[in-house]
């Protein structure tokens, strides 16, 4: 086979949580350029439909659901529309994510108040893990589901997933709220168990890692502060943050069978900052 075939996702379906913003509308935008049937789920609904609109106006086949990724019904719901739109899934992204509230540590180099551990509201972290590790398991749960039937429905035994880890579970971020530390540090593990019993059924799973990307998370707020952008910038060995494009090459690989002997992956896209960062935190 050559190698660029191995790229090749046309006529396969993927669906993509967190789609209408940020990691997860570039997830979407890259299987759609690469000749997949999309689906854009999202709580945002109004922006999922803007961005399939927009990838339907490109030429690709691409529809928007609603789902809050906390709650199992919403997630079995959007697996289940998924299939009868397009009578399977292959490819399945558990990116949907937020981050409540910052760390102990300010980009600038000083301490938060607000960040600490003592006094970090109870909720924020209820409502973190609610989405960052509850929603990827229930996600991973439907994905598993309906993939299992692929066989029988399309042909194609197994399936690919990939679920937005962080390098927050790889190395300490002071600058990170400590929910969210924890909750992608069970991702990372929750991915190694679910690739260790889904491969018998031709299922990988893997963990894209990113680091640092201007995304909507955490409000924008990096978006919004070109001084806390320039912090950041100045805080990664390659000397910036990324921009969400960065991560398609990657999302295609993993969701492609030129990634078929990867499975159980956390692989990290972070410009070198599980290297440590370049400003020390306490100078």
């Amino acid at each position: 086979m050559k190698t660029l075939d191995q790229f090749d996702i046309a006529g396969r379906s993927a669906l993509v949580t967190g789609a209408a913003s940020g990691i997860g509308l570039a997830y979407a935008e890259v299987m759609a350029e690469a000749g997949a049937k999309v689906t854009l789920a999202d709580l945002d609904m109004e922006g999922a439909e803007r961005e399939a609109a927009r990838l339907r106006d490109s030429g690709a086949d691409a529809r928007a659901v609603r789902c809050d990724v906390s709650q199992l019904d919403q997630v079995v719901a959007a697996f289940d529309s998924h299939v009868e739109a397009f009578g399977g899934c292959d490819i399945a992204f558990a990116n949907a994510g937020l981050d409540v509230g910052n760390g102990f540590w300010t980009p600038e180099g000083t301490r938060n108040p607000e960040g600490q551990i003592d006094v970090y509201p109870a909720e924020s972290w209820y409502k973190s893990i609610g989405i960052n590790l509850n929603g990827a398991f229930h996600t991973v749960r439907e994905a598993a589901r309906v993939m299992k039937q692929n066989e029988e429905r399309t042909g194609r035994r197994g399936g690919s997933i990939v679920i937005t880890s962080s390098n927050a579970a790889e190395v300490n971020e002071a600058i990170v709220g400590v929910p969210y530390m924890a909750a992608k540090a069970g991702v990372k593990h929750f991915m190694r168990h679910a690739a260790y019993e889904l491969a018998a059924h031709g299922i990988r799973v893997n963990a894209i890692a990113p680091g640092p990307f201007v995304t909507n998370i955490g409000g924008g707020w990096v978006k919004k502060n070109p001084a806390a952008k320039k912090a950041w910038d100045e805080l990664v060995p390659v000397g910036r943050m990324a921009e969400t494009y960065q991560i398609k090459p990657l999302a295609l690989l993993l969701a492609s069978d030129a990634g078929s002997y990867m499975t159980g992956s956390h692989v990290m896209i972070d410009g070198g900052m599980q290297l440590g960062p370049v400003k020390p935190l306490n100078e």
